[in-house]
């Protein structure tokens, strides 16, 4: 009984402390901090990568939003990667105006690979880049983009993750929830850090890289989620990540469960492959780094197991129950805690950052009571995937039919 109250004490404290420190944190993202200073004065030149595997529903919106960004177009061009394609993407894109790189390799078909094999050639051909930004086939890209982009490389900033908005929030309740979390994650994680000089995460489309930065090594990533492992990899080695607010990239999201479920599995397996290739690296940064910036990177990848410590908490707290040694207001107490964690703070999150961010709440209200739906299904694919990982790739189809000027004139 003595080491079981030991463990209940434990993770009781461990889970405070960590759920405080990320509330500390989180709440610094509603104070503005000086605006880093200006370090060189120049007009870089970009190439804008786009990955796609048979994407011509989509493609072409994301080129015509490309082609109007307001900036010199002798400095950017636009290629797209098209990664095993059997329909027409290629084609459109050509007609288009893009740069069309077609690639077929059915051993290697995730976007990691794809960047991996189109960066090589552009680092063996010395192109003459400053940066290169990464698109998902289904984005449309706000007008001023590469101009937020561009102030961020003249303040010196390496790795750059733009702001990642939702094209389809409230198509149903799934969209919606990605929306939330998105919005979210934007504020509360990667700002906060951000104005705190800890770093934020590369977030899978919409970030801009110092061409110069990869040309040593390429892209060089594994897993299934190569962009948390892109940054996980930097965050080690003391390099910190950057931020910009308004370099606005609008994102397609699932509306249907089960793609939904595909893709966040996918996402979790790939958390699951950087906790188990990158933990060591972080934990050696802090050690040689002694930075709250490495701590903090070493805290992200130990969210899953801190998933694991809260159940394992609640299986405690009802052996306890079970043994005699906890009465049933108490037990009752602590359930109901964990309903209010899962089931209450979501809403409410979700309430906040629509109102802080001045966002329409009466079409989201659906997506804002089944929110803990949408997180809570999460939890189940994160215990699942613990269980039974699925490292194949699955291609999330794309068919919203959103230009630019048509999120314009909504604002």
């Amino acid at each position: 009984m003595k080491y079981l109250y030991i463990l209940q004490q434990a993770l009781i404290w461990i889970i405070v402390v960590f759920w405080l420190y990320q509330l500390i944190i989180s709440a610094c993202a509603l104070i503005k901090f000086k605006e880093k200073p200006i370090l060189k004065n120049k007009k870089h030149k970009f190439m804008l990568v786009l990955p796609a595997h048979n994407e011509s529903a989509v493609i072409g919106n994301l080129i015509e939003s490309l082609n109007a960004l307001d900036y010199p177009k002798e400095l950017y061009d636009i290629y797209v990667i098209a990664d095993n394609c059997t329909d027409n993407t290629a084609e459109i894109a050509r007609n288009m105006g893009a740069k069309v790189y077609e690639r077929f390799n059915e051993e290697k078909k995730t976007k990691g690979y794809a960047l991996q094999w189109f960066l090589d050639i552009k680092i063996k051909e010395n192109a003459d880049y400053d940066a290169f930004c990464v698109f998902d086939a289904d984005n449309i890209v706000d007008a001023n983009f590469l101009n937020a982009m561009n102030k961020k490389l003249c303040q010196g900033e390496e790795i750059v993750q733009g702001y990642r908005d939702i094209k389809n929030p409230t198509d149903s309740w799934i969209s919606a929830g990605y929306a939330i979390f998105y919005w979210t994650m934007n504020r509360f994680y990667h700002l906060a850090r951000y104005n705190l000089g800890l770093s934020p995460l590369i977030n899978g489309t919409g970030f801009m890289v110092d061409f110069n930065l990869i040309k040593p090594t390429g892209w060089n990533t594994i897993t299934l989620t190569e962009d948390i492992e892109f940054s996980l990899k930097n965050i080690a080695t003391g390099r910190k990540l950057g931020w910009a607010t308004d370099a606005i990239v609008y994102d397609e999201q699932p509306t249907e469960f089960k793609q939904s479920w595909s893709q966040r599995s996918r996402w979790t397996v790939g958390h699951i492959q950087c906790l188990k290739y990158y933990t060591k690296d972080l934990a050696q940064g802090v050690v040689e780094y002694r930075t709250l910036m490495n701590f903090d990177g070493l805290l992200y990848i130990l969210g899953l197991p801190m998933m694991i410590m809260s159940f394992l908490l609640i299986g405690v707290n009802t052996l306890y129950f079970l043994l005699g040694e906890m009465a049933v207001g108490v037990l009752i107490w602590n359930y109901f805690k964990y309903i209010v964690a899962t089931f209450i703070i979501p809403i409410l999150t979700g309430v906040a950052i629509m109102i802080i961010d001045k966002r329409k709440i009466r079409p989201m209200l659906k997506g804002l009571i089944l929110f803990p739906v949408f997180m809570g299904t999460w939890i189940i694919i994160n215990l699942k995937c613990m269980i039974r990982p699925n490292t194949e790739w699955e291609k999330i189809e794309h068919g919203r039919n959103v230009k630019i000027e048509d999120i314009n004139s909504k604002k």
